[in-house]
């Protein structure tokens, strides 16, 4: 019975938060209100062309109360034990005051809306936490559709006083790209022991990493991961030098043991004192701003023709044409292009 009561109340809060104006989850956000803070969310996620103009400002209130956190990236190769990793980082973190929100990009399943879902259940101690919150991004069509979410997901949790943001990446390809185009450091988990160690790993993924951490070297695979380290420190050399002069780490650690995890929270002070110091890090997030407009207009501008139904008919006409071999594609893509400015009168 008093289970039953209880699940009455929080389902009595989610209505009562769902129905909430802007200014309203805006006052509850900034106080800390995690179920203010999951229903602003919520409307963020909301494809409902309605609800844009609600989050829309929403997010604009909320801008003057963000950008005081640091956004860490982390990804790795499958298996490489990033919801461990997190899990034990984040008690190090909690440990030494802060507070922690974890949230993911992943563009790879439309069906389950991705594997952090399970990770949460596996987060038990960080989800327990009330400076902890956990919160998926869910898979959508298109990789800018998620990463614009995310993006205005962390000016929330800005806001609502969250000051390390993790973003976890746990689809593939072109996902790590988007993420490190909205963190500060970009954290790169891999393992050890799999043969060549430097095969299967992307040159691009490397480039773009700040710190390398060779996860699971505890027991046995201590000496693997120890050379594995090596390898690596030998690979980013090879790298040209980072724009803020930064130069990569590569370290070792096991979220098993919980050795070496606070050596990474040391790698990220250093490189925060270092990037502020020299106007880096204020000069990274403004061309991020740049670059989500433009990936915001282009985003408007592909949702604008794609939901004109005059604009698919034509397109389906084209393709047909082409696959009739009576046009090519480029010379499609011109005559959409030419009718779709025609139409809007550009």
């Amino acid at each position: 019975m008093k289970e039953k009561n209880f699940n009455d109340w929080v389902k009595k809060r989610q209505e009562h938060f769902k129905k909430m104006s802007p200014s309203e989850l805006f006052d509850g956000i900034i106080k800390g209100n995690r179920t203010a803070l999951s229903s602003g969310i919520t409307l963020i996620e909301s494809q409902n062309l309605n609800h844009r103009v609600d989050s829309n400002e929403l997010v604009q209130k909320c801008l003057s109360h963000a950008g005081k956190s640091i956004r860490i990236g982390i990804t790795g190769v499958p298996g490489v034990g990033k919801s461990t990793f997190i899990e034990a980082f984040g008690k190090i973190l909690l440990k030494k005051g802060k507070k922690i929100a974890v949230l993911a990009v992943d563009p790879s399943s439309s069906v389950s809306g991705g594997s952090i879902l399970g990770d949460k259940t596996r987060m038990h101690v960080l989800s327990a936490e009330k400076n902890a919150f956990i919160r998926p991004s869910p898979a959508g069509d298109t990789l800018g559709g998620v990463t614009r979410k995310t993006r205005e997901t962390i000016i929330l949790c800005e806001a609502a006083g969250f000051d390390v943001i993790l973003i976890e990446t746990v689809g593939v390809g072109q996902s790590e790209t988007m993420v490190k185009s909205m963190v500060d450091f970009f954290l790169l988990l891999m393992l050890s022991g799999a043969g060549d160690e430097l095969q299967g790993i992307k040159k691009g993924i490397m480039e773009m990493a700040d710190a390398l951490i060779i996860t699971k070297a505890d027991g046995d695979n201590v000496t693997k991961a120890k050379l594995a380290a090596r390898e690596y420190k030998n690979a980013m050399h090879l790298f040209p030098p980072n724009k803020n002069n930064w130069i990569p780490q590569v370290e070792i650690c096991s979220s098993i043991d919980n050795t070496g995890v606070e050596g990474v929270f040391n790698i990220i002070e250093e490189f925060k004192d270092q990037v502020y110091d020299n106007g880096s890090f204020e000069g990274n997030r403004i061309e991020q701003d740049k670059m989500w407009l433009t990936d915001t207009l282009k985003e408007l501008l592909l949702s604008d023709f794609f939901s004109d139904a005059t604009m698919l008919a034509e397109l389906k006409e084209l393709k047909n044409k082409v696959a009739k071999n009576e046009l090519s594609s480029y010379q499609a893509a011109e005559k959409i292009y030419q009718f779709y400015r025609n139409e809007r009168r550009i």
